[in-house]
């Protein structure tokens, strides 16, 4: 059994967490808000799960840094400042970040690394993501992991070999290029799709999310494995032992 506390507890996650530690026999800690003490809830849990907002994500490391405890980080839209930051909390205790805690997007972004491995630039990578019309940012913290999955298993760089946003007179398509292309509307939980566009053929994988429980149920999860874990930097493909 595991303490399990959240940031951002508040929240549509928040609340689909609290649910999911239930389900899974754990222990509920209790949530922090906007203007709460993170630091005297990390003092009550065994390890503790952030969906708040990149803003806060400092404090919330240097809570669990002094509590001495391990973070699973959900929350998406960071920047290489943050990733800096999760680096230097990682040397002291066990850091878990992903653009999305759900099982079957980690094994999808294996399968995304495995086919880009395969597959020559000559096959076009687009990834197409849709969510609900209340999301603030894009591409989605998943659809960046995808990206990088595919940038991996061609060992090249993301930042500079992604194509965002076309409109108007673009020019052709960069050979070797990772596409992105982003959806809003409605209430979707997540939808995401990679497609290899080859000569005369395509593949294309896809996830749908129907409900955000699934996100909840693969934080929790990820909580469990995380607890007493050394200091280092995790992922999600490191909970389904996919490396």
């Amino acid at each position: 059994m595991t303490t399990i506390g959240i940031i951002g507890s508040k929240g549509r996650m928040g609340q689909a967490l609290q649910q999911a530690i239930a389900d899974a026999g754990h222990d509920y800690a209790g949530g922090a808000d906007q203007g709460d003490d993170v630091g005297a809830l990390a003092a009550k849990a065994d390890v503790l799960v952030d969906f708040s907002a990149p803003a806060a994500l400092s404090h919330n490391l240097d809570a669990a840094i002094k509590a001495g405890i391990p973070i699973v980080i959900g929350t998406t839209g960071l920047e290489n400042s943050h990733h800096t930051a999760i680096d230097a909390a990682a040397q002291t205790i066990a850091v878990l970040q992903t653009g999305n805690t759900s099982l079957g997007v980690t094994l999808l972004a294996h399968l995304v690394e495995e086919a880009s491995s395969k597959l020559g630039d000559e096959w076009d990578i687009e990834i197409v993501e849709m969510h609900h019309r209340m999301k603030v940012d894009a591409p989605s913290g998943t659809a960046l992991l995808l990206g990088e999955a595919a940038a991996e298993g061609r060992s090249i760089d993301l930042a500079i070999n992604s194509e965002r946003g076309r409109d108007g007179q673009t020019g052709a398509r960069e050979q070797g290029a990772i596409g992105f292309a982003s959806l809003r509307g409605g209430t979707a939980a997540g939808d995401h799709s990679v497609t290899f566009a080859g000569n005369e053929e395509r593949i294309t994988l896809t996830h749908n999310a129907e409900n955000r429980m699934i996100f909840a149920r693969g934080a929790v999860k990820a909580a469990e494995w995380l607890a007493g874990k050394g200091a280092g930097r995790y992922s999600m493909q490191d909970v389904l032992d996919l490396d």
